[in-house]
C-alpha cells in the first residue's frame, strides 16, 4: 500500500465529506493516527478498508458536531485537471447531480470514482457482499445517468 497515495485520497474523500479542506485535513491525519495505533490493521490484508471504515465514521462525528455543507460550497478548491468551458458545464452539472443524492449513495460513488476502490473493498466498509454492492453501485449509476439526459447531457 503506497501512504502518500492512499493519503492524498483519504483526503479527497474526507474533504467530499465535510466541504472544509481544514477540517478534512484533521480528520485525514486522525484517520491515519489511529490506523497506526493497531497494528493489526497494517497486517490484516484490508488496510484501504480499515482506512476509509475511519474516515468514515471520524466524518460522521464531525457531521454530528457541526452543520453540514453542501460539496459545491468550496467545490472550487478542489484542484483539477484543465477541462474546456463545456467540461467545466459538464462537471458543475455532474456536481449538482451528487449533491442531490443521499449522503450514502454519494459517499459510494466517491469511494468508486474519485478514491477509486473496487467494488469488493467498498462492500467490506458497509459489510455487505460483492454482489450486492455492485448491484448498488449500478442502481445509482442508473438514476444519476437519467438526471443527466434531463440535464441534456446524455
Amino acid at each position: 500500500m503506497d501512504t502518500r497515495e492512499q493519503y492524498e485520497k483519504i483526503f479527497q474523500y474526507c474533504y467530499s465529506r465535510v466541504a472544509n479542506r481544514d477540517t478534512a485535513e484533521d480528520i485525514t491525519q486522525e484517520t491515519f493516527l489511529r490506523f497506526l495505533e493497531h497494528p493489526e490493521y497494517q497486517k490484516s490484508g484490508k488496510e484501504i478498508q480499515y482506512l476509509y471504515t475511519i474516515a468514515r465514521n471520524l466524518c460522521i462525528d464531525e457531521y454530528r458536531k457541526i452543520p453540514t455543507e453542501t460539496l459545491s460550497d468550496e467545490t472550487e478548491n478542489i484542484p483539477e485537471q484543465s477541462k474546456g468551458e463545456t467540461g467545466w458545464i459538464d462537471s458543475m452539472i455532474l456536481r449538482k447531480i451528487l449533491d442531490r443524492l443521499p449522503d450514502e449513495e454519494r459517499e459510494i460513488i466517491v469511494l468508486r470514482y474519485v478514491s477509486e476502490l473496487s467494488v469488493s473493498e467498498i462492500a467490506g466498509i458497509y459489510q455487505t457482499s460483492w454482489f450486492t454492492m455492485s448491484r448498488r453501485i449500478k442502481r445509482i449509476l442508473d438514476k444519476m445517468r437519467k438526471e443527466l439526459k434531463e440535464e441534456g447531457l446524455e
